[in-house]
């Protein structure tokens, strides 16, 4: 895990993984920004909603952000190896296919198949293992076959390149009174958090979203430590078996607080916002599940900021949800 300090995170560091990240040849997309009052969305709440609509990214999800800074800072034709669900791996193995870097991704069983398959088309080895044996078979691999981890969340640079997203929403609007983001390891919330109140946005409240069968950053708080848990939530994405170290230390510095959704209202979200046009996995619609299910404090006239995080569900996977 990463043993980098918080302090590490600075302003400058992450002006210039925006850099990094806006030039990639990766082809990181600066992503719309819209107003829900544009959309058909239901809202129950009087305040000025912007959805960040991360699910129209290169890869289906913000994953590629972090993935083209680490990728950056890394050698070429380097043997990496990492653990993830399904998005962080798709956008590691689209980053390895071009690097020229041979990859593996170990994935947990219960991640869908359908996504172990499409990061074997980009070339890349995929091996599924129980959630609890994720990091002793990432360690094997580093032991006996010499391969690098690239971590999914507990990493610097990674954490910087998602940095990137909260530079792009304070360029529409200068200062949100309430940020909106799912967390799983952290590292999204992390950067997103970072780059907003480095920026000078003091009073921007910022609240990371989390299954409740995979709450291990609200654990975290709770604790005032990094923990683990044994994780289980349709939102596959959000239910890494610990907390990340580095995403810890940023989010007890910046984040106002972390809410649960349960799997049935994560469930309603992805069919709410497919019925309006948008495809949103259930880890990219944590957040507006928090939103339309009042989970989030005083949100009465402020000016609200909701990231989709991520697109990548299947026709097969949206049939199990209700119409």
């Amino acid at each position: 895990m990463c043993e980098v300090s918080a302090d590490a995170v600075t302003l400058n560091l992450l002006r210039e993984a925006r850099e990094t990240v806006r030039s990639s040849p990766l082809g990181v997309i600066n992503t719309p920004m819209i107003p829900w009052c544009q959309t058909t969305l239901p809202l129950s709440i009087n305040c000025n909603i912007h959805i960040k609509l991360e699910n129209m990214q290169r890869t289906g999800s913000f994953k590629i952000r972090g993935v083209a800074s680490q990728f950056a800072r890394r050698p070429k034709g380097g043997y990496f190896v990492t653990m993830s669900a399904g998005n962080y791996g798709k956008s590691f193995a689209y980053a390895s296919k071009h690097y020229g870097s041979k990859g593996k991704v170990v994935m947990p069983e219960t991640a869908p198949a359908s996504r172990s398959i499409l990061i074997q088309s980009f070339g890349v080895e995929v091996e599924r293992v129980p959630t609890s044996c994720l990091m002793n078979v990432v360690n094997r691999c580093v032991e006996e076959e010499n391969m690098t981890f690239l971590h999914p969340y507990d990493d610097l640079d990674l954490i910087a390149g998602h940095a990137s997203l909260g530079m792009e929403v304070l360029e529409v609007m200068r200062e949100p009174d309430v940020v909106v983001v799912c967390c799983g390891g952290g590292g999204l919330l992390a950067g997103v958090a970072a780059a907003i109140k480095l920026s000078g946005c003091d009073k921007t409240r910022i609240y990371g979203v989390e299954p409740e069968g995979a709450c291990t950053m609200y654990k975290s708080f709770t604790e005032k430590k990094p923990v683990g848990m044994d994780t289980k939530s349709i939102a596959s994405g959000l239910a890494p078996p610990f907390a990340g170290t580095l995403p810890y230390e940023l989010c007890q510095r910046y984040v106002e607080g972390i809410v649960l959704v349960s799997d049935e209202e994560i469930k309603e979200a992805v069919s709410t916002l497919y019925r309006s046009g948008f495809v949103v996995e259930p880890s990219g619609s944590a957040a507006f599940a928090a939103i339309v299910n009042n989970k989030i404090p005083s949100l009465e006239g402020k000016n609200v900021i909701c990231i989709l995080s991520g697109g990548n569900i299947g026709k097969d996977e949206l049939a199990n949800f209700p119409d």
